[in-house]
């Protein structure tokens, strides 16, 4: 019989329109969960039973005529997103007491649509690392497999979707920070254009790299919550781009992007890196889908290379400048102040520069891909790491370097500001996810969610589970993240 973690979001959202399930039922299902696995996958800093039983019980209020597609279904919101009253650590133990003041705007928009939070999921250090391995909290796992990495810097939230705690979670990337986590746990993870979800009120900087977005289970789910995301806010600096008529889901729903002239690489463009067989085949399979479906794929140079990296390095260095009270900064990580020291002896004029070359160096990127309407690479370079590895050694600066090696294809459309999103259309030789990225023009969410919805349709449907769906509690895991209980 199914339980209610095995419903999507949507589904729970109907479920809850036909008198079968409450809000309330669906957070108390999840509250207990959460209590029996959150710590085992890494996924929560803080969790918050009260309030999401006193909003799930608001919920359950609203007539039925009122609700939006996702309404009372359980959520969580990363641990690097302002939640006013709720504290909110930036997975840094310089952070451990903070408690924001506001809610960041994209906050406000989930609890206007009716969303219930469970908590502030795990994070990595200031978003400075694509794993989410701190002393705030247990490290973020792959529920697929316990000894490797959920990723980061959404690496809680994409545990916490995989391990059935949630059915749909908020993240953000600013490098790769959802689509990251999505590879790696079998889930998909969309970085929406630049300006369509508002960073406010206090995260619009940081060079327009940055956004939130949705992570889920299927296309449809994650379109849901863009459109709960995607609300224009006045006074932004980047102008969003035109929602489709009838919002993101009805584009997934129908799953009509057109032919389209998609083009594939595979040359990694941060890291002169090989890339694994496993990644690769990943990329392959979802060109075959994509050629059956009517598309016309061609082999295209990637839009940037290697030569790219030094200039968004320099702006990594300064992300990591985030305010921090000064008696605290030895409660940072070697990796974020290493970051830290990196971005201090940067003078504005090379800032500038860099930002300028980079420009130069995205205008060139876009006439090497000119005549495509979508990009088809693979979203990592190797599909999987254990927790530990980037930093195993213990010089920081090696630990950078192994990231960029790892993810050498995400950071690039960060940089673009082209919407971008990973899709679980591979596996390795022993069943684990691996995600290609399907990317966009600026703008054009719309087209890259047909797309991908219909890339989800073709092949039968991704929405498979690891085997701690089924376990009930911690001990009915064994160590390699296998559940015992698999009624």
């Amino acid at each position: 019989m199914a339980e209610p973690h095995d419903l999507t979001a949507l589904e729970q959202a109907a479920a809850m329109t036909r008198g079968e399930l409450s809000s309330i039922d669906l957070v108390e299902h999840s509250l207990r969960r959460v209590a029996a696995l959150g710590d085992t996958v890494g996924a929560f800093v803080t969790v918050t039973p009260d309030l999401a039983r006193q909003a799930a019980r608001a919920a359950d209020e609203v007539p039925i005529d009122e609700r939006g597609p996702l309404h009372g279904v359980p959520t969580a919101i990363k641990d690097l997103t302002l939640t006013a009253g709720i504290r909110t650590t930036f997975g840094s133990a310089a952070f451990i007491d903070f408690v924001p003041p506001v809610d960041a705007d994209v906050v406000r928009f989930i609890k206007a649509a009716g969303l219930v939070s469970l908590g502030k999921t795990t994070t990595s250090e200031l978003g400075c690392s694509l794993y989410s391995e701190g002393r705030v909290a247990p490290p973020a796992r792959n529920p697929w497999q316990l000894a490797y990495t959920a990723g980061g810097s959404s690496g809680g939230a994409a545990a916490a979707v995989a391990a059935g705690l949630v059915p749909v979670a908020q993240g953000s990337d600013g490098g790769g920070s959802l689509r990251i986590p999505a590879s790696l746990c079998g889930l998909v993870g969309y970085k929406p254009s630049r300006g369509l979800v508002s960073g406010g009120p206090v995260g619009s900087g940081a060079f327009g790299l940055p956004t939130s977005g949705p992570l889920g289970r299927t296309v449809t789910d994650v379109a849901a919550l863009l459109d709960v995301m995607a609300v224009p806010v006045s006074g932004e600096p980047y102008l969003p781009p035109v929602a489709p008529p009838g919002g993101y889901l009805s584009v997934a729903r129908r799953a009509e992007p057109g032919p389209l002239r998609i083009g594939r690489f595979t040359t990694p463009m941060l890291a002169d890196e090989p890339v694994h067989p496993d990644c690769v085949a990943a990329v392959d399979r979802a060109a075959a889908l994509l050629t059956a479906a009517g598309h016309e794929v061609v082999e295209v140079p990637p839009p940037l290379g290697p030569a790219a990296w030094p200039l968004f390095e320099i702006l990594w260095y300064v992300l990591a400048l985030a305010p921090v009270p000064p008696q605290r900064e030895a409660e940072l990580l070697p990796l974020t102040r290493l970051l830290r020291a990196r971005g201090a002896e940067l003078s504005a004029g090379t800032l500038a520069a860099t930002l300028g070359e980079l420009q130069a160096q995205v205008r060139l990127g876009a006439r090497r891909t000119a005549g495509c309407d979508l990009l088809l690479c693979p979203t990592l370079a190797t599909p999987q790491a254990p927790v530990g590895w980037f930093s195993a050694d213990g010089d920081p600066a090696a630990d950078f370097d192994r990231q960029r090696r790892f993810s050498p294809y995400c950071a690039i459309f960060n940089v673009t500001g082209d919407p971008s999103v990973s899709l679980p259309l591979g596996s390795t030789t022993d069943g684990l996810p691996v995600g290609v990225l399907l990317t966009g023009r600026y703008g054009d969410d719309a087209r890259l969610i047909a797309t991908a919805a219909q890339l989800e349709n073709s092949s039968d449907g991704w929405d498979r589970h690891p085997a701690i769906w089924r376990a009930t509690d911690s001990a009915n895991v064994n160590g390699d993240g296998v559940g015992r209980s698999a009624a």
